[in-house]
């Protein structure tokens, strides 16, 4: 009988493939899908709300900076005004008069406008002698021994620093002190009096 069955084409009855699996429910399947796509809308609402903050940083710093290179080649001539004047003595400034006594004002003038100009646009000279020694602002050219200040205290400025914002544009050269009151001797903790530090 099952041959005859196979020969006419009949197939044995076998159990449906979409009888086996649970059927879904539609109201469940929706709220997973609605939960889904909730779930990536707040993402991306995030998503563009870090983007949004992110511009605004990066719009705010290129404000700030975005003349620091031309103000770090502005502050040579910065400089070029101020040596002019040091190098004139204080008695020839005090007694000059005519055509050398108008140069001076002169350069005092620009000297005085460049500085209020730089810091118009926010660049601003490095706070630098008496204060403690940082190396994210300063730059120690020399150590001075020197008893009556803490050691580490800059205490000669040579060339003064300039910052825009919380930048440095230029470090200030200065001369720091050795040997103050923070470096008088400590006693040596147990097991150390041997060793020799100075290396």
């Amino acid at each position: 009988m099952s041959d005859e069955n196979a020969a006419q084409g009949e197939t044995p009855e076998t159990e449906n493939p979409a009888t086996d699996t649970p059927e879904v429910d539609p109201v469940e399947a929706l709220a997973a899908e609605n939960a889904d796509l909730k779930d990536k809308l707040l993402r991306t609402i995030a998503e563009m709300e870090n983007l949004r903050k992110r511009t605004e940083r990066d719009v705010a710093d290129t404000r700030s900076y975005a003349i620091a290179g031309f103000a770090r080649d502005m502050l040579t001539a910065t400089d070029a005004l101020s040596r002019a004047l040091m190098v004139i003595p204080a008695e020839t400034r005090e007694t000059a008069d005519g055509s050398l006594r108008s140069l001076i004002d002169g350069i005092e003038l620009a000297d005085r406008e460049m500085q209020r100009l730089l810091a118009k646009h926010g660049v601003k000279p490095i706070e630098a002698e008496g204060q403690k020694f940082d190396p994210h602002k300063h730059q120690a050219m020399f150590e001075v021994p020197n008893p009556n200040v803490p050691e580490g205290t800059v205490v000669q400025v040579v060339q003064t620093g300039f910052a825009i914002g919380e930048r440095v544009l230029r470090p200030a050269m200065v001369g720091v002190a050795k040997g103050g009151a923070a470096a008088a001797p400590t006693a040596a903790p147990e097991g150390e009096e041997g060793i020799d530090k100075s290396a």
